[in-house]
């Protein structure tokens, strides 16, 4: 996902002397299912083609180790670099044009297309798109991260909670980055939210920022980040100089604002009253080490929720539920044993399987985990540590869900391939989506 700007860049640069064409090895059994890659391919925006290596023979063709990694490949078919990690279009183009040229000596440069006929299918044209963040509060307000359609949704939702009526959208709908009041204001594929009053947090994923929404002013203003992505293990400082690294959670605790980097393998730590962020837990290693704060390893951190003294937050590459003590920064896990442990399983602790969860919401002592490429709910008993799958009743089940929260005695779930919002009573009874009145 990172290195996909750079690539259109490229593709800008170099034009019709460029092909890029995806190569999707997935790690997880619902990565390597077609229509969830189609899915994924639309939620995205890519327009080049996509090739399906799910038995990884691609990959083991060019020796490929990591995710990911760029191949280039000359006009006669020859691979002549390789390289792992993220790069920059800078990086890469003294190279490009370094083969180019050599092309062009060795002979005219064929500039046609290749025979390749990828399905330029655009996003779907709803009232919602692929939203990913949820948010609801026991004042019957709900906000919703309308992710592909750049915005947040504010709404209020009826006694009955099963009926929701819009009562403003933040943003333009337009991407990019831009404050001022909602209707002027900018987001790029938001993620996560947290709420303190009237003041509204939203992880600007794409944009590597944090935003927040002053409710009762209705303007939109950036709190974090510079809108440029952050490199490895970078630091803190003040937030609105400081570079952010795919921010996609939120929760607001004891004064701070804490942020699951998705990016950077870590949770950082925003002050809000001296508007200081520094990554608070995590080496920035990525895996799943549990321990104080600076040696801690984390996967991913999709979303990060409060309970009581303690936050809660799922790391979506080890598919794991964790906890993490806000006072001493100390870091341990109910579920999930490491990088390629991965399932679809019930047990206590360690036995449990999840795969790639991406949502978390807690209620009396209890966890509720938005278990993605499951296409389901997990409910965690922080007592017993037991993992247990919803089994509601339902006329169409969820399609990867990213973002849940409770109130009111409900589950609302962002059932993102679906491009809905769904609720489901706290005991597992009905999933039903929600109506949304005037969106």
């Amino acid at each position: 996902m990172h290195i996909l700007p750079q690539l259109r860049e490229l593709e800008c640069r170099f034009g019709d002397a460029l092909l890029v064409i995806g190569v999707h090895a997935g790690k997880f059994p619902a990565e390597r299912i077609t229509a969830n890659i189609r899915q994924a391919v639309m939620r995205l925006e890519i327009d080049h083609p996509v090739v399906n290596d799910r038995q990884f023979r691609i990959w083991q063709s060019h020796a490929v180790r990591a995710w990911p990694t760029i191949v280039l490949i000359d006009p006669f078919g020859r691979q002549v670099g390789a390289r792992p990690g993220e790069v920059s279009a800078d990086f890469l183009t003294p190279i490009l044009e370094n083969v180019l040229r050599r092309a062009e000596e060795a002979g005219p440069l064929e500039r046609r297309p290749l025979p390749l006929r990828p399905e330029r299918q655009m996003g779907p044209d709803r009232a919602l798109a692929f939203p990913a963040g949820m948010l609801a509060a026991e004042d019957g307000h709900l906000f919703i991260a309308d992710t592909n359609h750049h915005r947040v949704i504010w709404a209020r939702v009826e006694e009955d909670g099963r009926r929701a009526e819009v009562l403003a959208v933040i943003g333009s709908g337009e991407a990019g980055l831009r404050d001022g009041d909602f209707h002027r204001a900018a987001f790029r594929r938001p993620h996560g939210l947290a709420r303190a009053g009237d003041q509204l947090f939203v992880a600007d994923t794409d944009n590597h920022a944090v935003r927040r929404v002053d409710l009762s002013a209705r303007t939109v203003h950036t709190i974090a980040g510079t809108g440029e992505q952050a490199g490895f293990r970078a630091g803190g400082g003040p937030a609105r100089r400081t570079a952010l690294n795919s921010p996609w959670g939120l929760t607001v605790h004891a004064g701070a604002l804490f942020i699951a980097m998705a990016g950077a393998h870590q949770i950082w730590r925003l002050e809000l009253a001296t508007e200081e962020l520094h990554p608070f837990a995590g080496s920035g290693a990525e895996g799943l080490v549990d321990g104080p704060a600076e040696s801690a390893a984390l996967a991913q951190p999709s979303a990060i929720i409060g309970g009581g003294q303690t936050l809660y937050f799922v790391d979506a590459e080890s598919s794991a539920v964790r906890w993490l003590d806000p006072e001493s920064g100390r870091v341990g896990t109910l579920a999930g044993t490491g990088l390629f442990d991965f399932g679809d399983q019930d047990g206590v602790g360690e036995e449990a399987r999840l795969q790639h969860p991406q949502g978390i919401a807690w209620h009396a002592g209890r966890l509720y985990v938005a278990d993605t490429y499951n296409n389901t709910v997990r409910l965690v008993d922080l007592g017993t540590r037991r993992v247990e799958t919803l089994r509601p009743t339902q006329e169409e089940g969820l399609y990867e869900p990213g973002g849940i929260s409770s109130a009111g005695g409900r589950l609302y779930i962002a059932d993102t391939n679906h491009h809905r919002i769904c609720t489901m009573d706290l005991s597992g009874g009905r999933l039903e989506p929600l109506e949304i009145a005037g969106l």
